[in-house]
This record gives C-alpha cells, sequence and structure tokens, in this order.
C-alpha cells in the first residue's frame, strides 16, 4: 500500500474514533431473506448468497446498516445508541464479484433527528476534509418531500405504494408513469366481494384437485385479483401525471431547484412546506461547516431501499464514484420488529474511492 493511502486511512480511523471510542463488528454472513423484503429484487440480485445447512439462504453481508439495526433491537438496551464501524462490505457487480472497504456512522434512536442527521453531515464532511479532497458535490433528495406531493396530489390510493416503492429507481418510475398515460379511459369495473370470491375459488381449485396450502391459497389468489381489478378501476388524471413528472425532472443548486419546487406546489395546490423547511434547514447548517462544497437538490434522487424516509445525501468528486451516501432511514427499525417508528440517520464511506481520489 502506497504511504499516501496508509495516512489517508489512518486519518479516515482517527476521525471514526472521535465520532464513536468503540467500533462495532456485525456478522460477516447474515440472512438474505431481510434484505430481499427491505430492500427490493433489484438489491437482491447484488447479494453474494449461499445456503445453510438449515435450508436458509444467506448473504456476505452487502453493507452494515441492516445487521447494525438487527443487533440494536436484538440487544434490547432502550434509549439512544450510536455505532461505528470499518470493515469489508460485499456486492455483486457487473464484471464479476467484488468486495469494499466501508466505514460508517449509524444513530438510533436520538430524540433530536434533525441534529443527529447534522451530525452524521458532519461526520461525512469530517472524513473527505481529512482525506484532503476538493471540488466535492453533495446532492440532497428528499424522501419526504416525494411522499408529501402523492399525499397532496390526485392519485387514487391503490397506486400510492406502488408509485412510491419505485422512487428512487428512474426507469421504473418512468415506465409506470407511461403505463399510467397511457392506459384508456375503461368502462365501470366491478369489484368482486372478497369473501364471495374466495369460496369460488376455493371451491374451483378442490374439484380440479388442487392444494389450498401449497402454492398460492384461495384468498391469496383472490386478493390479488381483487388489487387488479382495483387498479383497472383507478385512473390517475394527466394533470397529476404531468406534476409528477415536472417535479421529478427538478434538479439543480439548492435554492434554484427549491424554487422551482415551491413554484410546483403552488400551482397545484400542495403543501410541500414542511419537508422544503427542512431541506434548507440542513442545506443551511451544512455550508456554515463544509463552505466549499457544492450543494446540489435532485428530486428524482433516493436509494433504491424502501425504508428511506426524510433527507437522504451522496458526495461525489469531480468525476468520481459515490464518496459517501446516507440518510434517515425511520422506517428499518419498525420493519425489523420494534413496535413504531424509531428516529436513525447514518451514512457510509468508500474508503477505496476515497484513497483512489485523493490520490488522484
Amino acid at each position: 500500500m502506497m504511504p499516501a493511502a496508509t495516512e489517508i486511512i489512518r486519518k479516515l480511523g482517527a476521525v471514526l474514533d472521535t465520532y464513536v471510542p468503540e467500533r462495532t463488528e456485525p456478522d460477516l454472513l447474515v440472512p438474505a431473506n431481510d434484505y430481499f423484503e427491505l430492500a427490493g429484487e433489484e438489491f437482491g440480485r447484488r447479494l453474494m448468497l449461499t445456503t445453510g445447512v438449515d435450508g436458509h439462504d444467506y448473504c456476505l453481508r452487502p453493507d452494515f446498516t441492516l445487521p447494525v439495526a438487527q443487533n440494536f433491537l436484538r440487544s434490547g438496551a432502550p434509549g439512544a445508541a450510536s455505532f461505528g464501524y470499518w470493515g469489508k462490505v460485499f456486492r455483486q457487480r457487473s464484471d464479476g464479484p467484488a468486495e469494499f472497504t466501508q466505514m460508517g456512522l449509524e444513530l438510533l434512536g436520538h430524540d433530536d433527528a434533525d441534529a443527529a442527521l447534522d451530525k452524521v453531515l458532519r461526520f461525512v464532511v469530517d472524513g473527505l476534509e481529512a482525506a484532503d479532497l476538493r471540488n466535492l458535490t453533495l446532492t440532497f433528495g428528499s424522501v419526504a418531500l416525494f411522499e408529501a406531493l402523492l399525499g397532496g396530489a390526485d392519485i387514487p390510493a391503490v397506486w400510492l405504494p406502488r408509485l412510491r416503492h419505485r422512487f428512487g429507481n428512474p426507469e421504473a418510475l418512468d415506465a409506470l408513469l407511461n403505463r399510467l398515460g397511457s392506459a384508456p379511459v375503461a368502462a365501470e369495473v366491478a369489484i368482486p366481494n372478497r369473501q364471495s370470491l374466495i369460496a369460488e375459488i376455493t371451491e374451483q381449485m378442490v374439484a380440479d384437485g388442487l392444494s389450498l396450502t401449497e402454492g398460492r391459497t384461495p384468498a391469496e389468489i383472490a386478493n390479488r385479483y381483487i388489487e387488479q381489478r382495483e387498479l383497472d378501476a383507478a385512473r390517475v388524471p394527466s394533470e397529476t401525471l404531468a406534476l409528477l413528472r415536472d417535479f421529478l425532472q427538478v434538479s439543480g443548486t439548492v435554492e434554484s431547484a427549491v424554487a422551482r419546487v415551491t413554484d410546483l406546489a403552488a400551482a397545484s395546490g400542495t403543501d410541500l412546506s414542511a419537508p422544503v423547511e427542512t431541506l434548507m434547514r440542513h442545506a443551511e447548517n451544512l455550508a456554515t461547516f463544509a463552505p466549499g462544497m457544492i450543494l446540489n437538490f435532485a428530486a428524482g434522487f433516493a436509494p433504491r431501499l424502501h425504508y428511506y424516509t426524510g433527507l437522504v445525501f451522496e458526495v461525489r468528486g469531480r468525476g468520481t464514484d459515490v464518496l459517501a451516501s446516507g440518510g434517515q432511514y425511520d422506517r428499518l427499525l419498525s420493519a425489523l420488529g420494534a413496535p413504531g417508528e424509531i428516529a436513525a440517520s447514518g451514512a457510509a464511506m468508500w474508503i477505496e474511492r476515497i484513497v483512489e481520489a485523493a490520490n488522484a
């Protein structure tokens, strides 16, 4: 390893130690099912999988956030907790499997969620400054802002989760909007009674000699059919589709992008003031301790992980891959079994990329 790289790694480790004196080390091999359920199939395709003797699927950890959150819940420790880590993560790439070194900070259960996110942002800035990196751009996204737009727009409830789950995946979301925009106006669609439909399906399966327990059950078949009928019956107005497309195209400096979002909200009568104010507050705080960093906002930017909730971000250098990324993920702990949402913020930094950028 080059001396310059060794020194950069030492400085990065020193930054991590100032935020969290002790580092956590989750298991290297973790259950894969949680990633498929919480991160989606696209992320799942990047897992490095194996099957245990118990028949369950496991994967080499692709990140630290999920196992750190699981360990936090298993510990049963109440109140706020801070976790720092440094170690390997493993993800499939187009040119073959790869391993990477990450360091990161996870703040779970802190009462002041805004202060926790600001601390995470400062941690990232301190780490990149320790590597003496310049010409950095931090791009914010806001899951909360997109969800507020969906909540205030004229969109049938049955379509809301589909739009939300595709947020952060431009190709999939654009395909869904195209589908909604090109769907013919259908005649009134009849929605069958659920219990009657289950009874009919059960009777038919028994008559055909099919198992009621192996494979999809009558209730699952009925639910899927009714859902499709409800989707066919629900129309999204063209004005709403235009609003969504205009919103997703917003990108630029925080000031200019927020001005555009505000104009769209005013024109559509949608109240986006709360998430906009949150975005501006964090951007202003970040500007005070990272005055040389370019701050952008991209309305369509979000990690392709369903548990993120509020602000998200990524940092790039000039012409580089992502050097650091993170945000708020208040839905993760409840999805893992906590009785309610727990405030959570975190960020990961890609060590090899930082070293490469610093030596460029």
